[in-house]
């Protein structure tokens, strides 16, 4: 997969994606500022959301959900008035997409609705479908005609969700990243316990073929470390220059000096997990003499001598010409070419 100018895959570093989302506050000088902290802080690129309330949301149906709560519930506007005034003007897309790619990052969206995905089509690296759209199967469909790379996140879904809409997004043999994500956005240290984090491995096993992520929506950014040693290789998390600030994607976002933690962690973790082939590492070359043990004499024996097993002991260091103890049958019953002393090491030049 590409998207940009960043190749993601098992060989790439893992790419970074800032969800802006509605942190820029309706003004869009704030939104350049924030895609021009995030590309400091070592973001990928950023994501916003395209979408307009009349087509996204139904005041009638959230006010006549009887007992069920929701985080929505805790804003305290009516659904469509608090879309309304976090939604992007559509007339900044081009500015924002340009404004990324001169300071080299990526620029994608989530199109909510069947226009917007066609209007968003010349301003974007890539489509994000958002965990809430995997059951709108018309405008997967839609999506997965442009021939752009999509990310699909798989929140408050079950698997036959999931696998319905890879179904359909890989007709169009689009390159596909398929995100485990848990909608709750609250952001407790409760939500925890349901990351479900092993779903990454299902994923393997379902879609080889796909790129594995995570979209995180915890403070921290252990999910993150976990799920890239899981395989992830896309991260998606919002991003703010202040939790504090009033909106509803701020309290859980990352800040800049987080993020570079969060990326500089990371790119340990990427140099930690190595190849997967095991060998001795060029750091640990010299512990394998004094940590490996030796066949070694445990008295003074005479050239010509038969070496019996009451004359050995297994000692360290383990010299690099020094036989082991798992080579003892190529010693036992072998006569010394040359005397030697207590301690000594043995070798095969030594034995006849």
């Amino acid at each position: 997969m590409k998207i940009f100018d960043r190749k993601i895959g098992d060989n790439y570093p893992t790419y970074f994606i800032a969800e802006i989302g509605s942190n820029f506050d309706g003004n869009l000088n704030r939104a350049k500022d924030l895609i021009g902290l995030a590309a400091e802080s070592g973001a990928d690129a950023v994501k916003f959301q395209h979408y307009t309330a009349n087509t996204l949301v139904s005041d009638f149906g959230f006010s006549n959900m009887n007992s069920v709560i929701t985080h929505q519930s805790k804003w305290g506007k009516k659904v469509s008035e608090i879309y309304n005034d976090a939604s992007l003007n559509k007339d900044w897309t081009e500015e924002l997409f340009n404004f990324a790619h001169n300071i080299g990052i990526g620029f994608f969206t989530s199109p909510y609705s069947m226009d917007l995905v066609d209007y968003v089509d010349k301003f974007v690296d890539a489509f994000k479908i958002g965990s809430g759209d995997i059951t709108f199967h018309q405008i997967l469909q839609k999506i997965s005609k442009k021939n752009k790379p999509i990310i699909l996140a798989t929140g408050a879904s079950e698997e036959s969700d999931v696998i319905n809409a890879m179904n359909i997004l890989s007709l169009s043999k689009n390159d596909i990243c398929i995100m485990q994500c848990n909608t709750n956005y609250t952001a407790e240290e409760s939500n925890y316990s349901y990351q479900n984090l092993n779903v990454l491995k299902k994923y393997k096993e379902l879609f080889p073929k796909a790129i594995l992520g995570l979209s995180c929506h915890l403070k921290t950014w252990t999910s993150v470390i976990a799920s890239v040693s899981l395989g992830a290789r896309v991260i998606e998390k919002h991003f703010t220059d202040d939790r504090y600030r009033k909106g509803p994607d701020h309290n859980f976002a990352t800040n800049p000096k987080e993020w570079k933690l969060m990326v500089e962690e990371v790119r340990s973790l990427e140099s930690m997990l190595g190849s997967g082939e095991k060998t001795i590492e060029k750091n640990e070359k010299s512990t394998v003499i004094v940590q490996q043990r030796s066949i070694r004499c445990n008295k003074n024996i005479a050239a010509g001598d038969q070496i019996k097993k009451c004359d050995l002991d297994f000692l360290r260091p383990c010299p690099e010409n020094s036989l082991k103890p798992y080579d003892i049958n190529k010693v036992l019953g072998k006569k010394l070419k040359i005397s030697m002393k207590k301690g000594d090491h043995f070798t095969l030049k030594n034995l006849q």
